[in-house]
């Protein structure tokens, strides 16, 4: 792989990993209503989700999933429906208020991972973007392994990178949240965001 090669991949990534989308808009609020380091464990759960779904488009799988219609609907209507049920949740809240972030349970922390996870995994647009992707600067003739660790380095490091940020902004704007009352306003509007993005994507389809 030429360092051309390498530049053209890594400015395509960023492209991708700057765009604002569902995962970065969940840690996002997880900053905002459960503070720094939920929403960083939150980021990694979509980071496992999305560097596997890279994976399987490096080596081949990707190409069955995103060219079978019944697996890219399962995948679109489960994301779709995952956020539109965050968004519900935050509508039907009765949370007038927040308080400062305590130190959470174990099981807090895999829910948040969880969560994050679930968010990752179920963006079919992602599978679609690595599949058209990588044949484009995959060198047939040089060792495979060595292309992948370069492609999935590059990728971990922009994607956590994105999502680290939307978490710090959450947790620096989180203190304009401790007043009285704007817990309900902040759920209101988060509500509405998270089901926009679940009716979008529902829209989605293979090409």
């Amino acid at each position: 792989m030429t360092i051309q090669i390498w530049i053209y991949y890594a400015l395509a990534v960023l492209v991708l990993t700057a765009s604002p989308g569902p995962s970065s808009l969940l840690c996002m609020t997880k900053g905002v209503t459960a503070g720094w380091r939920p929403a960083a464990t939150t980021a990694l759960g979509s980071l496992t989700a999305i560097t596997c779904i890279l994976t399987l488009s490096f080596t081949g799988l990707g190409v069955i999933i995103a060219s079978s219609e019944w697996v890219f609907s399962i995948i679109k209507w489960a994301g779709a429906g995952y956020l539109i049920y965050l968004g519900v949740t935050c509508l039907m809240s009765t949370q007038e208020s927040y308080t400062k972030v305590k130190e959470e349970s174990q099981a807090a922390t895999k829910s948040h991972y969880f969560s994050g996870f679930i968010v990752g995994a179920s963006n079919p647009k992602a599978i679609v973007f690595f599949t058209a992707l990588f044949p484009q600067f995959i060198a047939i003739d040089a060792p495979l392994m060595s292309q992948y660790l370069i492609f999935a380095s590059t990728f971990v490091i922009l994607e956590l990178s994105w999502l680290l940020f939307y978490a710090y902004l959450g947790a620096r704007s989180s203190n304009w949240l401790l007043a009285k009352g704007r817990a309900k306003v902040f759920n209101r509007l988060t509500g509405g965001v998270f089901i926009g993005a679940g009716a979008l994507l529902s829209l989605t389809n293979r090409t």
